[in-house]
């Protein structure tokens, strides 16, 4: 099995999660939980690591991290490493403690940022750990609503902001969203993840390709590189976009515009002048269409089936 892909550079965010091995507890007391809180703290001294949301269960972890050194691979292995060693030498075992390397998301913060904190935090309810998230000591939820004083090592500002300016109005808006999901099933935001690899925007998917990623490494050793680049081309969106649009030429062309815009992987001014318009002419456009599928039920449901006649619906 090839070696999952790994991205980074300064200022990436990452949802990060490492299980028990064969799915073990890898916490059994509080003091296990206070220390683990401890290496995040030492990972944030030493090698600058920005911790926005954490939460640990019984059997693994989740963690909303920055990297503003561009140093993933350092920060985990100080966290996952220190407290092994930790948890080993207390129990006195050897061995693997985690089940395999830990998983780390690339986000996109501007798009996943609120909507993945909540997913966080709701993961002992969601477990039927507790009946509320404020009830569950071990995540930073209570430290966002206050109920906590917040470590010095935990960054809550950023994802406050998002809901106002006034800490105070941000803590009771960010309550309000978090517990509106308490008692409903919804959607993880992990559904949407692309190559086992990014939580993010096909935009962001496009710009972290072209930045980041070496088309030359091999597909044998980093079997999700592939999947960057096997996007359907222009000509193929075009048509598969006519077969279920054809009675309403206008919409057609705004469809296929959206579709290529979100799908292609191509940039603005090439799509632009294979439709004959500027690059302004295909923001709109694909931007009217984005705005009509939240109201159009029929128009979303053909845009589907076209989406999954590409085979982009796990895109």
């Amino acid at each position: 099995m090839g070696r999952p892909l790994r991205i980074e550079y300064p200022d990436a965010f990452y949802h990060i999660t490492a299980r028990g091995n064969e799915r073990q507890n890898i916490f059994k007391s509080n003091r296990d939980r206070e220390r683990f809180l401890g290496y995040l703290e030492s990972a944030s001294e030493r090698y600058k690591a920005i911790i926005h949301t954490y939460n640990l269960m019984d059997n693994h972890y989740h963690i909303l991290l920055q990297t503003p050194a561009g140093n993933l691979s350092q920060i985990m292995h100080h966290i996952n490493g220190a407290y092994t060693n930790y948890f080993n030498v207390k129990r006195k075992r050897s061995g693997h403690l985690f089940q395999g390397r830990y998983n780390a998301l690339l986000v996109d913060i501007d798009e996943y940022a609120q909507e993945l904190s909540r997913y966080i935090h709701l993961n002992p309810v969601k477990a039927g750990m507790v009946e509320k998230p404020e009830q569950y000591k071990w995540s930073s939820y209570r430290d966002y609503i206050n109920v906590n004083k917040s470590s010095k090592w935990l960054y809550t500002d950023f994802i406050l902001s998002l809901f106002s300016r006034k800490t105070s109005v941000a803590r009771k808006q960010y309550r309000r969203f978090v517990e509106l999901m308490v008692d409903v099933e919804y959607e993880s935001p992990l559904k949407d993840v692309f190559a086992s690899t990014i939580l993010g925007s096909r935009g962001f998917i496009n710009q972290i390709r072209e930045k980041h990623l070496d088309r030359k490494k091999s597909d044998r050793d980093l079997p999700d590189l592939k999947q960057f680049y096997e996007m359907p081309d222009l000509e193929e969106i075009i048509k598969q976009a006519a077969k279920v649009l054809s009675e309403d030429n206008a919409l057609l062309k705004r469809v296929q515009i959206y579709l290529c815009h979100k799908f292609s992987g191509q940039k603005l001014k090439v799509i632009g002048l294979h439709f004959g318009i500027g690059v302004s002419g295909v923001s709109q456009a694909s931007r009217r269409v984005a705005l009509q599928i939240k109201d159009d039920k029929k128009l979303k449901k053909k845009i589907d089936k076209i989406i999954s006649n590409l085979d982009l619906s796990t895109v």
